[in-house]
């Protein structure tokens, strides 16, 4: 079954942007396994304001993969994007029964609580970039639930970034403890 992935930039205090949404200290001086993760995934699910950073690009950067923008208000004209609203739950079950490779959770922080919420995420790549922000968007927001993860690799680079890869532990939903 296709397994929803998180895979995500953070600074080391935990930032996914500065206090504007600026995103400028990302390091772009290497791949950082981005294009054998992107090959691995076959759908996009993001939040509107992670599409509309998306769109200061230039060019798409997601190719032709269907992507899935969550979204409260009215939905620009868009072919690339299907513009979704409200239940996250019975997207990712409609995406899992129809994709053959995973679905990329490409952020932010409201979306990622609300899968976190419902227990919708099966892996973490998180790559901890070597600096502080000291204010931004934060990679969770407050009152995520409390879920056990499982160490699955670390990759470190030359340039001080470390690649983290988590799975959820079986049977650890939100709100449950498990032991460690």
């Amino acid at each position: 079954m296709p397994k929803v992935i998180l895979f995500i930039a953070t600074s080391l205090d935990g930032y996914i942007a500065g206090p504007a949404g600026e995103i400028d200290w990302l390091f772009h001086d290497a791949d950082y396994g981005y294009t054998p993760f992107f090959d691995s995934v076959e759908v996009l699910v993001m939040g509107r304001k992670t599409y509309e950073l998306s769109l200061s690009f230039g060019e798409w950067p997601y190719g032709d993969k269907p992507a899935y923008v969550f979204t409260r208000g009215t939905p620009p004209d868009d072919a690339r994007v299907r513009f979704v609203a409200g239940d996250a739950a019975g997207l990712i079950a409609g995406l899992r029964a129809r994709a053959n490779k995973n679905i990329w959770l490409v952020g932010g922080a409201a979306l990622v609580s609300t899968f976190l919420q419902q227990g919708l995420i099966d892996e973490f790549v998180i790559s901890v970039h070597p600096l502080l922000l000291g204010a931004g968007i934060p990679l969770f927001d407050p009152g995520v639930p409390r879920l056990g993860l499982r160490l699955a690799g670390v990759t470190p680079f030359e340039s001080g970034l470390v690649q983290l890869r988590y799975t959820t532990e079986t049977g650890s939903k939100p709100g449950k403890r498990s032991r460690s």
